[in-house]
C-alpha cells in the first residue's frame, strides 16, 4: 500500500528535503514539469513525433495548412504556475507551438515560479489571462491547467471557473486533450471538495504521492487518469502514525493462502444470522461469501420457519435453529465459532434482540451490517455502549447518517472555502466514537480504527466497478469480512482486504453482475494472486 498525503504533508516533505540540502525548489519544479511532459507522451504516444511527421493539429484538421502540435498552458500565481512554465518551455523545445497565459501578477510570483516565468519569457511571450479568448477557432491539441495546485481552499473566481470549464467543451467538440498539474484547479486536495471546479480533465499528474482529494468525493472523476511521478523526494515526511492514510492498491503479501497441514477448524468457523421466512437471501449471500473466501466452516442461524428455505438453497453451509436470544447464546457457547455476522436480512426487531447477545458472548469478531445498524437508528448510543474493539461496522451513506448524524451533517455541509470536513475525518471520528473499526462504503470506501489508523480503497482510477451497484453486493462484502475474520485476520486487515477483493471480483465478472456472482469469482481472483 502507498500513502495518500494531505497538502500540508506534501509541503512538509518538500521543505524537509530542501532544508537538508538534498534538492532545491527550482530542481523540484523542473522535475515536476518534466514529469508532466513525460506523462503526456506516455498517455498519448501519438503526440510524440520522435523525428517523424507529427499528426495534424486540430487547426489543420479544421482548415489550416499547419501540422505543428499546439498547446495552451494556463499558469497560476503560485508554484503550480511555475510548474506550468516548465511544461510550456519543454513542449516548446520539442517544436510545439505553445501559448502561455498567466493568471496573476508577475511581480507577486514566488521566487522559483518567477525564475521559470523569466526563463520562459526570454524567448516566448506570456499573455495575461485577460487576453484568453475563444479557443474554438484554432483548437489546440493540448490544454494544461497549472493554475492552482494542492493549496486551494476556496471557490474559484468566476472568470477562471468559466475558462477552465471550457476544457470540457474543447474535449467534447474537438478532441483536445486536457491535463492538470498536481490536481485540477478548484478541487480541494485534502477532501475532494469541489470549489466551483467543473473541469473534468483527461490526465492529472501529481508528484511523490497521490493526495486525498484524488480519491475522495468527485475528485477521481475530475482528475481523469491519475499518474504519480517521482521528483526525487527520497524520504517520507514525518507524519504521526495516526495521521497516515494508506491507499489499498493491492492485497499482495496478505495471508490469504492456506497451509496444507491444517484442518477445517484451523481456518475458523463463521456464523451468520438470518431473518425469517422469505428473508434469508441476504444472509445466504453473506454466508456464501464467507465460505468462498476461505472460512473453514460457515453456519447460518435461522428461525425454524426459514430453515427449509436455507436448506434448499445452501449445501456446504450448515444450519442452526436460532429463534431467540437464548438460542443464539447456546450456539455461541461453542468457542470454535470465532466470527459472527449480523444484519443482512435480519429484520429490525430481531436485530435488537440478537445484537446485544452476539456482542456479549465472549471475545470474538463481529460484523454489524444493514439491519444490525438500522435497528439503532433512533438510539445509536445504545449500540455504542455495547460495542467492543472486535466489532466492525459497515455502513453505507444512509446508515452512516442515521448512526452519526452530526458527522454526516458536517461531511455534507455546503462549503465555499476550506478546510472542508472530509470522509477521512468523518470515518475516523466515527471509529473513535464507536470504539471499533468502521468501514464507510462507497466508490471511495474509507476504513478507520479507533486509534486513528485509516485507509482508503478507491474503486476509481482504473479500478472502477459500477456493476457493484446491485442488490445484495453489500451482503457479500459483509460475508467476505466475516470469513477473513474467521481465518484470523485482524479487523483492519480483514476490512481492507475484503474491500479490495470485493471490487476485484466485480471487475473480473464485468457487466451483468448480480450479487450471487461475486463469491464465485474468488477462485479466479485467488489464482491471479498466485494462491
Amino acid at each position: 500500500m502507498s500513502e495518500l498525503l494531505t497538502s500540508a504533508q506534501m509541503r512538509a516533505s518538500e521543505q524537509a528535503a530542501i532544508g537538508r540540502g538534498e534538492i532545491t525548489g527550482l530542481e523540484l519544479m523542473e522535475r515536476a514539469g518534466q514529469g508532466v511532459v513525460d506523462a503526456i507522451f506516455e498517455m498519448w504516444p501519438e503526440l510524440e513525433t520522435n523525428g517523424e511527421e507529427p499528426i495534424p493539429a486540430p487547426s489543420a484538421r479544421f482548415g489550416s495548412n499547419e501540422v505543428v502540435q499546439q498547446a495552451v498552458v494556463i499558469c497560476g500565481p503560485g508554484n503550480n504556475g511555475g510548474d506550468g512554465f516548465v511544461v510550456a518551455r519543454l513542449l516548446r523545445q520539442r517544436g510545439w507551438e505553445v501559448d502561455a497565459y498567466l493568471y496573476g501578477d508577475t511581480e507577486k510570483l514566488p521566487p522559483d515560479a518567477r525564475s521559470n516565468y523569466e526563463r520562459w519569457s526570454e524567448n516566448n511571450e506570456t499573455r495575461p489571462f485577460e487576453e484568453f479568448g475563444d479557443c474554438t477557432e484554432t483548437p489546440p491539441d493540448l490544454i494544461v491547467d497549472a493554475v492552482f495546485g494542492t493549496g486551494v481552499s476556496r471557490d474559484l473566481p468566476r472568470d477562471l471557473a468559466l475558462v477552465l470549464g471550457a476544457f470540457n467543451v474543447l474535449k467534447a467538440e474537438f478532441g483536445t486533450r486536457s491535463v492538470s498539474v498536481d490536481i485540477p484547479s478548484g478541487l480541494c486536495s485534502d477532501t475532494g471538495e469541489n470549489f466551483r471546479a467543473s473541469t473534468v480533465v483527461d490526465l492529472t499528474v501529481t508528484f511523490h504521492a497521490a493526495k486525498l482529494g484524488h480519491v475522495l468525493k468527485g475528485g477521481a472523476r475530475q482528475s481523469g487518469r491519475l499518474v504519480v511521478k517521482d521528483i526525487g523526494l527520497t524520504t517520507e515526511p514525518v507524519i504521526a502514525r495516526g495521521d497516515v492514510v494508506r491507499w489499498i492498491e493491492s492485497v499482495s503479501g496478505r495471508p490469504l493462502g492456506k497451509s496444507v497441514s491444517l484442518h477445517k477448524f484451523s481456518n475458523g468457523h463463521a456464523f451468520v444470522l438470518s431473518g425469517g421466512g422469505f428473508q434469508t437471501g441476504a444472509a445466504r449471500l453473506a454466508a456464501r461469501g464467507a465460505l468462498r473466501i476461505g472460512a473453514g466452516l460457515v453456519t447460518i442461524g435461522a428461525p425454524r420457519e426459514s430453515l427449509p428455505e436455507c436448506a434448499a438453497q445452501s449445501t456446504a453451509v450448515m444450519l442452526k435453529h436460532v429463534e431467540t436470544g437464548s438460542d443464539l447464546a447456546v450456539c455461541l457457547a461453542d468457542e470454535r465459532i470465532n466470527a459472527v455476522c449480523l444484519g443482512p436480512g435480519l429484520g429490525l426487531e430481531r436485530a435488537r434482540k440478537l445484537v446485544p447477545i452476539a456482542l456479549g458472548a465472549g471475545e470474538r469478531s463481529t460484523v454489524l451490517d444493514a439491519d444490525a445498524l438500522s435497528a439503532y437508528a433512533e438510539t445509536p448510543d445504545k449500540l455504542f455502549d455495547i460495542l467492543n474493539d472486535r466489532a466492525i461496522l459497515t455502513p453505507h451513506g444512509g446508515e452512516f447518517a442515521r448512526l452519526f448524524p452530526d458527522l454526516y451533517g458536517k461531511l455534507n455541509a455546503s462549503n465555499s472555502k476550506g478546510p472542508a470536513y472530509s470522509k477521512i475525518e468523518a470515518t475516523r471520528d466515527a471509529a473513535a466514537r464507536a470504539g471499533c473499526v468502521v468501514l464507510y462504503k462507497g466508490a471511495d470506501t474509507v476504513i478507520a480504527a479507533p486509534d486513528g489508523r485509516c485507509s482508503v480503497h478507491a474503486a476509481l482510477h482504473g479500478r472502477e466497478a459500477p456493476w457493484l451497484a446491485t442488490a445484495g453486493s453489500g451482503d457479500v462484502l459483509a460475508g467476505y469480512i466475516t470469513g477473513l475474520l474467521a481465518r484470523g485476520l485482524d479487523s483492519m486487515t480483514a476490512a481492507e482486504t475484503a474491500a479490495w477483493l470485493h471490487v476485484e471480483c466485480a471487475r473480473i465478472f464485468g457487466p451483468g453482475l448480480i450479487a450471487e456472482d461475486l463469491p464465485e469469482q474468488l477462485p479466479k481472483v485467488f489464482s491471479n494472486l498466485g494462491l
